[in-house]
């Protein structure tokens, strides 16, 4: 009894360093928590007398099934119904400072789509390198193959990362505008506050996961973008409760019709602070832990 209270401290130790890793590689918590899960029942199953360092054995299993997880959920993701975002996760209620260390850093929706591009290894190799910190020999026993392999891998992530994200902090008051901004606009109809702030090439994306109605195809340009808003979201949100929350580390807007949540609103930046991509949730599969205590 007392090696299996020890084993789940070890275990309960690394959760949340496991569920953030997990979580980064999947973009669902579901998945996330069902790898976290299956990585506990193998800790469970070993002998563990002779594992020297229990954090990177369970980081090592968790990436290996995330691996396995994510080249199967990217063949599902294939038939996907219009386009696919990242579950959002509040990351200003977590329960401690480990714990909002694991979950929240890194995890915008943008740069979780810039990661969904990259392929599963280059995915693990990038997030246990540059995210955890891990040392080059450990991310290749992890994944499994050679040390100068995973320089390659992490040196190619590396490389797209930078041609598409912005390298810049967003001002949480740059935020709070632009959210003030985007509510006004659904709220009251008004557009001018809300057409300074977005980028002349800004896109409008929706994950609907076909479930309810929503946009199927991206709309590029302010003005669509805009015009969407108008003629299509205020009308629909018109007598919805529209509140400010922190949703992957960035102020996010969250729609909600007779308590219950119906749509959570995003946005990526540019260097100049302009909003560039505008992400709508509307998959009610993906909103739903948004209404968990």
């Amino acid at each position: 009894m007392a090696e299996a209270h020890k084993s789940n401290d070890h275990f309960e130790a690394a959760r949340s360093m496991l569920m953030g890793l997990a979580y980064r590689i999947l973009g669902s918590v579901a998945e996330a928590e069902d790898v976290v899960q299956d990585t506990y029942l193998s800790w469970m199953a070993v002998e563990q007398t002779g594992i020297e360092r229990p954090s990177s054995w369970l980081a090592t299993v968790c990436t290996r099934k995330a691996v396995d997880s994510l080249r199967s959920a990217r063949q599902a993701r294939t038939q996907y119904v219009g386009a696919w975002l990242p579950e959002p996760i509040h990351t200003q209620v977590l329960e401690t400072p480990e714990s909002e260390l694991a979950l929240s850093q890194n995890v915008t929706t943008a740069f979780l789509l810039v990661l969904e591009r990259l392929a599963p290894k280059e995915r693990a190799a990038f997030l246990l390198r540059d995210v955890f910190a891990m040392n080059y020999d450990e991310v290749a026993a992890s994944l499994e193959i050679s040390e100068a392999a995973c320089r390659k891998l992490v040196s190619r992530a590396r490389a797209n990362l930078r041609k598409t994200q912005s390298t810049q902090s967003v001002p949480k008051s740059r935020q709070e505008e632009l959210v003030s901004a985007f509510k006004a606009a659904i709220s009251e109809g008004s557009l001018t506050q809300l057409a300074g702030l977005l980028s002349s090439e800004a896109t409008l994306s929706a994950d609907s996961g076909g479930k309810v109605i929503a946009i199927r195809q991206t709309l590029e340009g302010s003005d669509a973008v805009l015009s969407f808003i108008t003629e299509v979201l205020s009308p629909a949100w018109q007598g919805t409760e529209i509140v400010a929350s922190e949703l992957n580390s960035g102020l996010a807007l969250i729609v909600r019709d007779a308590g219950k949540t119906i749509a959570a609103v995003s946005f990526a930046y540019d260097d100049g602070f302009n909003a560039s991509s505008v992400f709508i949730m509307r998959n009610p599969d993906k909103l739903a832990r948004l209404d968990e205590p």
